[in-house]
């Protein structure tokens, strides 16, 4: 990359083992040659809370160098934020899971430069959930969307520069294509910056890095483990904690007892978890200021533990116990207008047209909205994994 005039994607969490900024590594190694800086949701520094919170372009001072937010009125970089790139850089920390949409600004990223034929390099970091445990079914293919902008599953087990190789070799090229699996592919020029000692088998505690929170709601390596589930309660009128210091690892609503809610979800065996029943105060987002009765999922083994199915079941326990109260939310949501925000997180209406009142779900139809073919998505991308 040397004389290269750089552009780097980034955000508060691209920090190194000492936590030093990656512009600021890559500006000391390539002096003056960094001459843009793009973010992704939630902003360069992570401040925006939920989804369609958009952010401005800003600069960042300590270099003088523009950043473009890839959250905004675009979610792709712009011919004009893309003159005078020659290396368009990626350093993201992805949480491992389809709906995080970092990995579809990486997508718009590789149709841009791809587009422009300005070179990528992804610098890879881990998945922190591992690499080999898969959850949840795949995207359907007229249920594409900015939380699912090809069909996977929805924890992917791969690293954000595993997903870049697949993405690049098989998705579509533009929103003009026909996108699936088997296209012909985006094409762009693209390197993956691998890491050294990285094995599938590895959860972000065992590296020894630090964990910066990428996002506001995901401070902590307890939220990725929850996260791939409790995700789908954004498409509910359950909280899922948003607006308490543990988004994601409580839930619940003012509208039914704790105990009953807890002891409905556990009808089903979930290994790798307990429950806890409580109580608590949302300062702002659903139910703000109202006292809500729900649970706490505190995993004990995050190898055996599903957060997928946990969460199918805790949907189904509030219909069951709060028909009357209980509801799906309404679109918008990550820019489709359209179809049911829970529709696009589920990657399918198969969910909310199997839930009713009255008919719980059978463990056997828990497992099957739940499944997903494991063996097949790792041949689909068994060619585009750098760690074996």
């Amino acid at each position: 990359m040397q004389g290269a005039r750089l552009a780097l994607l980034m955000n508060q969490a691209s920090v190194d083992a000492d936590y030093r900024y990656a512009c600021d590594r890559i500006d000391a190694a390539f002096p003056g040659q960094l001459v843009a800086l793009f973010s992704p949701q939630h902003g360069f520094w992570c401040q925006q809370q939920a989804n369609m919170i958009e952010s401005d372009d800003d600069v960042y001072r300590r270099l003088g160098l523009p950043i473009h937010s890839l959250y905004s009125e675009t979610r792709r970089p712009t011919d004009e934020s893309l003159s005078g790139v020659d290396c368009f850089v990626i350093d993201l920390q992805d949480v491992g899971t389809r709906v995080y949409t970092f990995i579809w600004t990486l997508l718009e990223c590789l149709r841009a430069c791809a587009k422009h034929r300005i070179p990528v390099v992804v610098l890879d970091r881990p998945n922190p959930l591992g690499g080999l445990v898969v959850e949840g079914p795949l995207v359907a293919a007229d249920h594409l969307s900015f939380v699912g902008g090809h069909p996977m599953p929805m924890r992917h087990a791969m690293t954000i520069g595993e997903i870049a190789w697949w993405l690049n070799a098989t998705a579509a090229s533009d929103h003009g294509g026909t996108p699936g699996i088997g296209t012909p592919g985006i094409g762009a020029d693209l390197t993956v910056v691998p890491m050294a000692g990285w094995h599938r088998s590895t959860d972000q505690r065992t590296t020894g890095l630090p964990w910066v929170a990428p996002s506001p709601n995901m401070p902590t390596l307890d939220t990725t483990m929850v996260y791939p589930g409790q995700v789908l309660l954004e498409g509910t009128n359950l909280s899922e904690g948003r607006g308490t210091t543990q988004p994601f690892e409580i839930c619940g609503a003012p509208y039914f007892n704790s105990d009953a809610f807890a002891q409905e979800i556990m009808r089903h065996q979930h290994p790798g978890v307990t429950l806890q029943p409580l109580q608590f105060r949302p300062t702002f987002e659903k139910w703000a200021n109202q006292n809500c009765h729900g649970v706490a999922i505190r995993v004990t083994d995050l190898h055996a533990f599903r957060s997928f199915r946990l969460t199918l079941a805790i949907i189904d326990a509030a219909l069951q116990l709060a028909p009357d109260h209980f509801c799906w939310i309404d679109p918008p949501y990550e820019y489709e207008f359209d179809k049911p925000p829970i529709d696009i997180l589920y990657g399918s209406n198969r969910l909310r047209e199997r839930l009713r009142p009255g008919s719980p779900l059978s463990t056997a139809e828990l497992e099957s909205l739940s499944e997903v073919d494991a063996e097949s998505w790792f041949d689909e991308v068994t060619d585009f994994l750098l760690y074996k």
